[in-house]
């Protein structure tokens, strides 16, 4: 058993995040995800002889978009070269990404972790091309090879050695992740290879300033898988050195089926890529203009949303974390309160209760929600105006979700007959004959065993089928038992 204790974890990410331009970042072919393969791979893509790059500026604006909302430095000049290396994934034996004169310099964003903040420092983030993808099922022992991806813009970001646990690594990760989807430069889709990962993992002991030799994790792709695979290279490093081993500078791949990392080839050196600027692309200048235009059309960020939610709406850290995570959650938030003209509070509780539940349950996205933010706040205003309990919601909820002829809530309630009862004789009436009938319960009340009001309360409702207003239920109980 390893003494962790007496180690300390230096963790690196570098994140590759696909931009979500319509065309490649060097030629005209479409980026649309799921096409048969091989049917979206151009001349410029394979790199037939004859043919020539074209820089894509949506992903130049994309990536200068990105670095503006870390505060990061925006190169005036940075230049593309070439990635030597051969894959069978890649058709011309080379990438083009950026090196020595990255188009994002030095920037940072800052984490929370059990309650404490801590910032991250982000190196540098390049832009590049990615690479085609083998396939390996149903090829009976053989490799096929999809070239549809070959030529998409990807963003690197590469992170510095800053983060001490896996916890820290999966929190940066999710903080990246955030901010590209609320910029709109990036789908986040992790299970399409939108939104993916490598892991630089090594340990030292505690006190140590001299970094340990790391080990590079491919490809990991999803956040669960992260935290998973670089607590076991940690383990595994601790292991190796306490027996007497020596951690090898390799690249890794974690089995998620195994929960384990195994070797995959030894770590390049980026003398072994042969860089060199790529001949046939010019360099590209960043104006101030152009940097001055950037910033004024970005967005509300994820943490100054989450400050406000929590001033304008007087929402906890909790609610307004969940409600923020997603620009588009925000969205739908906000356009709830204001047209349902309800507390902020209520709209919130519905929101990540019981839309949240029901879209994790069916694995859905709120921008795929079957109960818009319309149909949810005439849901809310009739708990509000009390035509309906906060119990018959739940049903009228469960009727929006399912409804096949995108009925209201005020049409759910007429056709269920929904309407809560608030005629106060016939509350009167059913309260009368439930003391009667429970004379026990009555008595126990009365001798002071409060907990049985509780009783009461739920045999009224049960005889009015829910229908009841429990505020009136509870008055009137108050005033005949005493």
């Amino acid at each position: 058993m390893t003494q962790q204790n007496q180690w300390e974890a230096v963790i690196g990410l570098e994140i590759h995040a696909q931009l979500a331009t319509k065309s490649k970042i060097f030629s005209g072919a479409s980026t649309a995800y799921g096409a048969a393969p091989n049917t979206q791979a151009c001349a410029v893509d394979l790199g037939f002889p004859g043919v020539l790059p074209v820089l894509n500026q949506e992903a130049v604006r994309m990536a200068v978009t990105f670095g503006t909302a870390i505060d990061a430095e925006i190169a005036p000049y940075s230049v593309f070269a070439r990635k030597n290396y051969f894959y069978p994934d890649l058709p011309k034996g080379y990438q083009i990404s950026q090196f020595e004169l990255p188009i994002v310099g030095l920037g940072h964003l800052d984490i929370e972790v059990d309650g404490i903040s801590k910032r991250i420092g982000v190196t540098r983030a390049h832009l590049e091309e990615d690479a085609g993808k083998s396939l390996h099922e149903n090829f009976h022992g053989l490799s096929g090879i999809d070239l549809n991806r070959a030529g998409t813009p990807l963003l690197e970001i590469v992170s510095q050695p800053d983060m001490r646990s896996a916890k820290e690594a999966v929190a940066y990760m999710k903080k990246i992740h955030e901010l590209v989807c609320y910029l709109g430069i990036c789908d986040g889709n992790m299970q399409e290879g939108s939104f993916r990962c490598d892991a630089n993992v090594s340990v030292r002991p505690k006190g140590q300033e001299k970094f340990g030799t790391r080990a590079e994790i491919k490809n990991i792709n999803s956040f669960k898988f992260v935290e998973k695979a670089i607590n076991h290279e940690i383990e595994r490093q601790i292991n190796v050195i306490e027996n007497g081993g020596s951690v090898v500078q390799e690249t890794r791949l974690y089995d998620s089926v195994k929960d384990e990392t195994r070797s995959m080839r030894s770590k390049e050196e980026a003398n072994d890529y042969r860089y060199f600027p790529d001949p046939d692309l010019l360099p590209v200048f960043i104006s101030e203009e152009f940097k001055a235009q950037i910033k004024s059309q970005l967005p509300e960020l994820p943490d100054a949303k989450k400050q406000r939610f929590k001033n304008d709406y007087a929402l906890d850290d909790e609610n307004a974390a969940i409600l923020t995570a997603s620009r588009h959650l925000a969205d739908y938030f906000e356009a709830l309160v204001k047209a349902s003209g309800c507390e902020a509070k209520l709209c919130a509780n519905w929101v990540t209760g019981d839309v949240l539940g029901a879209l994790n349950k069916a694995g859905l996205d709120i921008t795929d929600s079957p109960v818009g933010w319309q149909r949810l706040a005439g849901l809310l205003i009739r708990i509000a105006d009390n035509t309906i309990s906060g119990r018959i919601a739940k049903q009228v909820f469960d009727a929006l979700w399912t409804s096949e002829n995108n009925e209201s809530a005020d049409d759910i309630i007429t056709a269920k007959g929904l309407k809560q009862i608030t005629d106060t004789v016939a509350i009167e009436a059913i309260i009368d004959k439930i003391i009667a009938d429970n004379p026990g319960q009555v008595e126990q009340y009365r001798s002071g065993k409060d907990k049985v009001f509780a009783f009461f309360v739920g045999q009224v409702m049960k005889a009015m089928q829910g229908k009841a207003n429990p505020a009136e239920v509870n008055r009137m109980l108050i005033d005949k038992l005493k």
